[in-house]
């Protein structure tokens, strides 16, 4: 059913007025980096044996009481201000009801009515225009952050027809990032997700990663025409990958645009996502609103956070307060504060800093190449850009698992500045030195002969040897297509080891 509805979708879209728009808002769940969860002293890991960093607390065993982790309401202050957002003085916690398996005490503590921060924007980038190689910039305005608990996980044993509960991840701190629904598309709406889980990583508020857990998306989709209310809105849930997010997002407003196009009513329902499909499917529909029944947490006081030390209770210790101002002192550098500075400090396209700042290491290694080289940032960015990636993409690496070491490119760089090696001879280096990294650039270039040829006498010999060996080509009027293809004799004669300037030269003499 669901592949003729696909197939009914692809059909229409050929024809389809493309007068409805999408409507996409975004809700992110952060995990907070520490080493500690929000309210119990629990470590946090990742892949640790079940129910093994589980407190009474978690567990929600009787007479148990929260204590909050100071440095979780730091991770939340600090995202805050780096996201532009009004931190709260004051904020709240509420008791939000629901039953799950994995949620012991059948509530999760969160904060519903007053949030510890609010009213920010996130500008985020990606590369748009008919090429793809133009930076579109644009905002979307953060509503809230607001700190909460995790819940357990469920894992379903379907051959035994049983579920198990594993509490080790209940409990651990979570932001909740909720973003106004201002993006139109799954291109937008992976673009800004990929700035925050950038954001966050300088932060170090989160680690973001997304097949770990760290950061979990929920989309809300709707379509419009422009001018009209907005129309009813799905949720997509928990998608796990910035790519899977755009694909989400783009299949459930065709789908929409669809149902209302061949007279029918969007469900107001939860879906999730099929990877290998590429569809949303109907998870549960959410026309009966539930009722989390929320009341104030009476277990926790107010959360206050002070401008400054000055401000804060007399007597007070240090480590019991949050204060902004040192907060804002701690900032780092962020994404497009970084994107700016390298097309500044080193004179690259916009583009080029796009990519070498959203690819997680990237920028440290190009930074690391132009301190070692005497080649200009231009030549680096290239090499870069086009012989890094490009093995680093095919063999499905990471920057950190390059067998070319930053110096190791230098080194090759340095060789084609001195003179030493050609730029096509750099290039077959540097795939030698990929197969072999426990090698030097020096003793590839020497062990295989590849230094250029400096005796003027063996060029002009070798020159001399390929005119004569195309005499009805280098009669006048010779066209300027033969000289590069003479050139190219002689660059294989010497193994591409032959000074190009100074072979085109001798050339030039002798078929004038």
């Amino acid at each position: 059913r669901t592949g003729r509805t696909a197939g009914r979708m692809r059909n229409w879209l050929w024809g389809a007025p493309q007068e409805l728009v999408g409507v996409v808002g975004l809700e992110i769940h952060a995990q907070i980096h520490s080493n500690t969860k929000l309210f119990s002293g629990s470590q946090v890991g990742f892949q640790a044996p079940p129910n093994s960093l589980v407190s009474f607390f978690d567990a929600s065993l009787p007479g148990t009481l929260p204590v909050l982790n100071r440095r979780c309401v730091e991770a939340a202050v600090m995202t805050g201000l780096a996201l532009n957002c009004t931190i709260n003085r004051k904020s709240l916690f509420d008791r939000k009801h629901y039953f799950y398996a994995d949620l012991p005490a059948g509530y999760q503590i969160t904060q519903q009515r007053l949030p510890i921060a609010v009213d920010g924007t996130l500008t985020y980038s990606h590369l748009g225009g008919r090429k793809r190689n133009e930076v579109v910039t644009k905002s979307v305005r953060i509503k809230q952050i607001q700190l909460e608990q995790d819940s357990g996980k469920s894992l379903h044993d379907d051959y035994r027809n049983q579920t198990l509960i594993d509490l080790n991840r209940a409990g651990v701190g979570l932001m909740e990032l909720v973003m106004e629904p201002d993006m139109s598309c799954g291109e937008e709406a992976a673009a800004a997700v990929r700035e925050m889980q950038l954001i966050l990583q300088a932060l170090g508020t989160c680690q973001g990663n997304m097949a770990e857990g760290q950061l979990r998306v929920d989309a809300n989709v709707s379509v419009h025409r422009p001018g009209d209310p907005w129309g009813i809105r799905t949720e997509v849930k928990n998608i796990n990958s910035a790519r899977n997010l755009a694909r989400a997002i783009d299949y459930e407003i065709q789908r929409q645009m669809f149902v209302l196009e061949s007279g029918g009513t969007v469900q107001n329902e939860t879906r999730s996502f099929d990877g290998k499909t590429g569809h949303t499917i109907p998870m549960r529909d959410k026309e009966g609103l539930q009722d989390y029944r929320f009341m104030p947490e009476p277990n926790l006081p107010p959360l206050m956070v002070y401008e400054a030390c000055s401000t804060a209770p007399p007597g007070v210790a240090p480590s019991q307060v949050v204060v902004l101002e040192e907060v804002r002192e701690r900032l780092p550098e962020l994404p497009s504060v970084r994107r700016q500075r390298l097309v500044e400090t080193y004179g690259i396209l916009p583009e080029h800093s796009f990519t070498l700042v959203n690819e997680d290491g990237l920028m440290d290694y190009f930074e690391a190449v132009v301190r070692e080289t005497k080649a200009g940032p231009r030549k680096v960015i290239g090499w870069v850009m086009n012989e890094l990636q490009g093995l680093l993409h095919q063999q499905n690496l990471s920057v950190s698992q390059s067998p070319i070491s930053p110096q190791a490119l230098a080194q090759i760089l340095n060789l084609q500045e001195n003179g030493q090696i050609s730029s096509s001879i750099a290039k077959q280096v540097f795939q030698e030195l990929w197969k072999t990294p426990g090698k030097t650039a020096q003793q590839i270039v020497k062990e295989q002969d590849l230094g250029m040829v400096n005796d003027s006498t063996e060029i002009h010999r070798i020159c001399q040897k390929v005119v004569d060996s195309h005499p009805d080509q280098v009669r006048p009027p010779w066209k300027r297509k033969v000289l590069n293809k003479l050139m190219g004799l002689v660059q294989k004669e010497t193994k591409g080891r032959a000074d190009p300037v100074l072979v085109r030269a001798i050339l030039e003499q002798k078929t004038s």
